[in-house]
């Protein structure tokens, strides 16, 4: 019985998420969403700490504004004896101050470390001059840096302008930047790995129910008796969670897989003893009638149509009795009885059956291909022997006169016997070559009583069960056997191994 065909699951792929592991999918998920709340999270605080930062500057911009006017009014006489803003005192290191009058900037600098004035680039005027004077503070970029600077203008005509430098605020904001990020991708990290081993644990009995599905699935469940122990565990089985109910019903499903193989295993049985006990119980009659027969031709004397039909009887009783003996070397093999063992040499075995097949069908052309030294196995001498009889024949009466029979034995690399029985006839029909080996297996044509071309089935005078005998006994010698066909040609492949460790004995072959 060949093994159950398994579907291999599709490939994964980064680039298809629907075949990544439902594991992976859900640590990715729940990462993605706390990299989106972190992300949240930290834009807002950094909004928030934008906002704060910035009205506290503007307060001591505010603050450091009113000092500056404060000391730059001017006296009785006028503006020309009006103290400089920059001379004003409680001025911080940076702090920007300059006057402009008659739309020139009359005077201003930065404050430095050590109380000295810096004086304001071209471009740094430029960019005084074109303030809004509304009194509202606004962020420029100068050549000592980003400020944030507020335009009054005085009652007395001319604009005093205030600022303070950024760099505090910027320094503050990119600190809580970096320490955001750090401590949001430590986070990650602590939560990735906590959530690996955390759906991995609940993951575990999804993966359970998984590996008993694969092992059923990789049972021979299509023949012969099976025994269905394969359950899900009763900790994987409890109906009150969502994996439980899964294990529950995989459960009740494979005990109602059970409980129909073992009936199917009860009707085979039934059914292989009955064509046992039927076809041994035929053989006597059968060889009763030809031994009749055969009596009745030689003492008795008929008309010429009485000998025609006394020979169709004959015929008939023949091809019976071999229809018998398939069926009962089938049972026999179905109940596994052990094989009488013993070395056989397949090239003396394949030359006496290709002369046998010569001599019956000198039309057809037989080629042989043996190897320089003979190669035996261990197996039973008598159903080898039909196994190559039933694939001569099988390509004989397939296949028209002159087709080319070639057959062929080897050894494999992997040490086990190969022989190959193929023909250049039409070849099988593509939608029969996966029924070949079936018992009764038939082409159309041969249903109407006509030889096919080539291949399986059945012909005139043949009951389908050749090559389904080949593959019983093949696989009771523990070998395989395959076809290929194509049109031009059709080959057998016989592989049997080098010795055999299942059903030997001594009991006497069918």
């Amino acid at each position: 019985m060949s093994a159950p065909r398994v579907i291999p699951p599709p490939g994964r792929s980064w680039w298809k998420p629907a075949t990544w592991h439902l594991r992976t999918r859900l640590i990715l998920l729940a990462m993605a969403l706390l990299v989106a709340i972190c992300g949240a999270v930290g834009l807002f605080s950094y909004a928030s700490m934008d906002s704060f930062l910035t009205r506290q500057l503007d307060d001591q911009l505010s603050q450091a504004a009113k000092r500056s006017n404060d000391s730059g009014r001017p006296p009785l006489g006028g503006f020309n004896g009006r103290p400089d803003p920059l001379d004003s005192r409680g001025q911080s290191v940076g702090t920007l101050n300059a006057r402009i009058l008659n739309g020139q900037v009359n005077s201003g600098g930065f404050l430095d470390s050590d109380t000295t004035r810096l004086a304001l680039a071209t471009e740094d005027k430029e960019t005084l001059l074109a303030l809004t004077r509304n009194g509202v503070p606004v962020d420029r970029s100068l050549s000592n840096g980003d400020y944030r600077i507020v335009a009054v203008e005085t009652s007395y005509g001319d604009v005093l302008i205030t600022g303070l430098p950024l760099a505090a605020k910027e320094s503050t904001l990119a600190s809580l930047v970096w320490t955001f990020v750090f401590v949001s991708l430590g986070g990650l990290l602590l939560v990735g790995l906590a959530g690996t081993v955390l759906i991995r644990r609940t993951m575990k009995p999804l993966e359970q129910l998984s590996e008993v599905a694969t092992r059923v699935a990789r049972l021979p469940l299509d023949a012969g008796e099976v025994a269905l122990a394969v359950r899900v565990p009763p900790s994987n089985a409890n109906p009150g969670t969502e994996v439980g109910s899964v294990g529950h019903a995989l459960n009740l499903m494979l005990d109602n897989v059970a409980n129909a193989l073992e009936a199917r295993q009860r009707s085979e049985t039934k059914v292989r003893q009955f064509v046992a006990d039927a076809s041994h119980e035929l053989r006597t009659p059968l060889t009763a009638i030809r031994g009749y027969t055969e009596l009745m031709r030689m003492t008795e004397t008929f008309t010429p149509d009485g000998r025609k039909s006394l020979a169709r009887v004959q015929s008939q009783s023949e091809r019976m009795t071999t229809l018998v003996e398939d069926l009962l070397l089938l049972a026999r093999l179905d109940e596994g009885q052990p094989l009488k063992l013993s070395e056989v040499d397949l090239t003396q075995l394949v030359i006496e059956t290709v002369s046998d097949e010569k001599v019956i069908a000198p039309e057809h052309h037989w080629h042989l291909e043996l190897p320089d030294e003979p190669l035996s196995v261990n197996g039973d001498a008598s159903q080898l022997r039909q196994v190559l009889v039933n694939l001569l024949s099988n390509a004989r009466k397939h296949t028209a006169p002159g087709t080319t029979v070639a057959t062929s034995v080897r050894r494999s690399p992997d040490g086990r016997a190969e022989i190959s029985v193929a023909d250049d006839g039409a070849g099988i029909p593509p939608e029969f070559v996966d029924h070949v080996f079936s018992r009764f297996a038939r082409a159309d044509a041969a249903r109407k009583g006509t030889a096919p071309q080539s291949g399986a089935g059945s012909s005139e005078g043949t009951s389908g069960l050749g090559l389904s005998i080949v593959q019983s006994i093949v696989e009771a010698h523990g070998g395989t056997v395959d076809v290929a066909s194509r049109p031009g040609r059709t080959e057998f492949v016989l592989r049997l191994p080098a010795g055999v460790s299942a059903r030997q004995g001594n009991a006497p072959s069918a």
